[in-house]
């Protein structure tokens, strides 16, 4: 198995962060990683974009360049992973703020409501985990057994209060598709 991935959104929707635990996981599940973030130089409302490739076999390179399956958090980017992703590729958008269908129609799109279900949880900052929760189950990429070590690894130990709320997003996630 090998799933190449792409996510994009804007500086400030925790796409980096996304990209990083994403790896963290796949790494705890004993699988290779590669991970590339990309983002502007504003601090908020920029571009902020990951690419990571998760596979069971050695990865040749870590240039995602044809995505399997592209998480698209905002409008904005919805042109540029229409336009990468690959034939038949998964299409996961952030319906809560992404309104316009992709012109493609050889995708498998769904839409999960990321932002309003972070929102419902109490904070609409965790929608990435909500998108990965999502990203997880429908790739099969990630079996995400166990999610809470890897987060309060990643997380200084003064966040670690948001790590049950970050867990609660992603199993919603996992559980709206």
């Amino acid at each position: 198995m090998t799933e190449k991935s792409f996510f994009a959104g804007f500086g400030g929707q925790g796409i980096i962060s996304l990209g990083q635990i994403w790896v963290y996981c796949a790494m705890k599940e004993g699988k290779n990683v590669t991970f590339f973030p990309f983002y502007g130089a504003e601090k908020r409302g920029g571009i902020a974009r990951a690419s990571v490739i998760v596979s069971d076999e050695e990865i040749a390179s870590p240039l995602v360049t044809v995505p399997d399956s592209v998480l698209v958090m905002n409008p904005d980017s919805l042109p540029l992973c229409e336009e990468m992703v690959k034939k038949n590729g998964l299409m996961v958008i952030n319906s809560s703020l992404v309104k316009d269908d992709p012109k493609r129609s050889d995708l498998r799109v769904v839409k999960v409501e990321a932002q309003d279900i972070a929102e419902k949880i109490g904070n609409g900052k965790i929608a990435n985990m909500v998108a990965l929760g999502a990203m997880a189950k429908l790739t099969g990429a990630l079996a995400l057994t166990e999610v809470e070590p890897i987060l309060k690894n990643f997380f200084p130990e003064d966040k670690h209060k948001f790590v049950p709320m970050n867990v609660e997003a992603i199993k919603a996630g996992f559980a709206a598709v």
